[in-house]
């Protein structure tokens, strides 16, 4: 078996180059997966920098230097930081602390409602099982309650991480902007140079990720601020932490949005029961959506929508298991890495006519 293993290895690995990208591959799997925790200031200021990086450029169109056109994009984006911050956050930790307070009188209100069940439908439900399944979900929220009371606590503990992570992050974006050209020179001087498949991933994958981070943000934006107006004219409670959560559920795709459409019937149902207004927000809240997925990511995502459902599903389940919320966040443009790879590497007929010269000269095919 292990001849067999062997024989395969020098069969498939035959190109140097093919050889490079496998380790180069395993390589930032296992660096991800065992640094990742420690990697996250380095993750997100590499996400804001791609963000970023586009206006940067185009700034530079107008012989601006790099250095100039940074200070300008990072300047304008700090500034937006700082009015979100300082003018929507306190909103929404307000509407959430009058979400927890309220808790206990919608599930009151819900305990009343399931109560009368049995005696509306008595051959259909058992009034003990009612009853059981009551004490259970209360017991439930009880716990929930104290998880959530002492991870706030806990959460007190990690405020010295935040303010170092709130200036490393932002340090970090910015050098990565202006200096773009001098990192990615250091890097590749650790590279194989054997690394032509490498190269003919990594130039598929470098503009796919930037648009995919831009396209993202942009459908975060125009799903949220949508959401926000159409919960707030219709005088929804909790609009703007239920847009917010409207927003962020993009992230994730098909589950995020099944998912949040459960806060937000609850909040409306108990707000105006089951009557008409109920009915016209929970129909422009599916139109909003049946947008999003039909003419926003489409739009903004051509390339990764060539992927279909159950694979991007997939991949959400796989690498959001193994790397946590960045496995989610970048689990299309992870997919559409594998796909990438899989179209460069070459087929069996490939490595059969492979010049043995070639290979060891390390050209490749």
């Amino acid at each position: 078996m292990f001849r067999q293993l062997t024989d395969w290895y020098k069969h498939r690995f035959a190109d140097p180059n093919l050889s490079a990208l496998f380790l180069l591959l395993i390589g930032a799997f296992l660096v991800f997966y065992f640094f990742g925790d420690i990697l996250v200031p380095l993750f997100v200021a590499l996400v804001l920098a791609y963000l970023l990086d586009w206006p940067i450029n185009y700034l530079m169109r107008f012989k601006l230097n790099r250095t100039i056109a940074t200070f300008l994009v990072t300047s304008l984006f700090f500034s937006l930081s700082i009015f979100a911050f300082l003018g929507l956050l306190p909103t929404i930790f307000k509407q959430g602390a009058a979400l927890l307070r309220d808790l206990p009188a919608m599930f009151n209100q819900v305990q009343t409602y399931v109560l009368t069940l049995p005696s509306q439908y008595p051959e259909a439900i058992d009034p003990v099982t009612i009853t059981h399944i009551v004490e259970n979900l209360r017991a439930y929220l009880l716990d929930s309650g104290g998880f959530l009371l002492s991870q706030s606590f806990a959460s007190l503990l990690d405020i010295a991480a935040l303010i170092v992570y709130a200036i490393l992050v932002p340090l970090m974006m910015v050098f990565m902007l202006k200096d773009k050209k001098l990192l990615i020179n250091s890097f590749v001087k650790f590279l194989p140079q054997n690394r032509k498949l490498a190269d003919q991933v990594w130039i598929e994958m470098n503009d796919q990720i930037m648009n995919y981070i831009r396209g993202k943000i942009i459908e975060i934006l125009i799903v949220g601020v949508s959401t926000y107006f159409t919960f707030f004219f219709m005088e929804l409670r909790y609009s703007a932490l239920l847009a917010m959560l409207v927003g962020l559920s993009v992230l994730i795709p098909y589950i995020g949005a099944a998912a949040v459409t459960v806060p937000v019937a609850v909040v409306a149902f108990f707000q105006w029961g089951a009557s008409p207004d109920f009915i016209y927000l929970m129909v422009a809240y599916f139109i909003i959506q049946a947008l999003d997925g039909n003419l926003i990511v489409p739009i903004l995502f051509s390339e990764a929508v060539n992927l279909h459902p159950v694979i991007i599903i997939m991949s959400v389940l796989i690498f959001g298991g193994v790397w946590g919320f960045w496995g989610i966040f970048f689990a299309i443009p992870l997919a559409t890495l594998v796909k990438a790879v899989l179209n460069a590497w070459p087929t069996r007929e490939q490595l059969e006519h492979l010049d043995p010269d070639s290979v060891k000269n390390g050209s490749g095919i």
